[in-house]
């Protein structure tokens, strides 16, 4: 199992925005630290706005801040928001797999799920702020003097 691109990318905004939250972020300083699609970085923003976890400004001088604080943020919401999860065909709704009426691989693919999301709900985007990634990701905002 993996996660999708968008949400990879999601959860990548995420860090960005909370490493830079003393300021607006833009989508494309973050798609030139990350070297990533400008176009698609605004689909993902899209979804993360839609979703409640960013908030954007728009306009001069607009951009994009966290909508709550980090702390608040869960990662098993924000995967749960992004993520399709649908790890076999049973799961979704085109489902024309023979097996479904006597298989039991849903239920333990469901249970796998289910304990892949209690990990993930153990943490906030907080807990993945560290040292090393804020002295990446951190971007020095210089003051503006009108005397000079």
């Amino acid at each position: 199992m993996y996660l999708t691109q968008h949400t990879d990318y999601g959860l990548r905004v995420l860090i960005y925005t909370a490493i830079n939250n003393d300021a607006l972020v833009n989508i494309s300083t973050i798609a030139e630290t990350y070297n990533i699609s400008k176009s698609h970085l605004m689909k993902v923003v899209t979804t993360l706005v839609k979703g409640g976890f960013l908030s954007s400004v728009r306009g001069k001088g607009g951009g994009l801040k966290l909508a709550m604080p980090a702390e608040k943020i869960n990662i098993g919401a924000v995967v749960r928001y992004l993520e399709p999860m649908q790890v076999v065909e049973c799961m979704g709704q085109n489902n024309e797999c023979l097996l479904t009426p006597s298989c039991r691989l849903v239920g333990i693919v469901s249970g796998a799920i289910r304990s892949f999301f209690n990990h993930l709900d153990g943490f906030t985007l907080a807990d993945l702020l560290n040292k090393p990634t804020y002295d990446l990701l951190y971007f020095s905002k210089i003051p503006i003097n009108a005397e000079e």
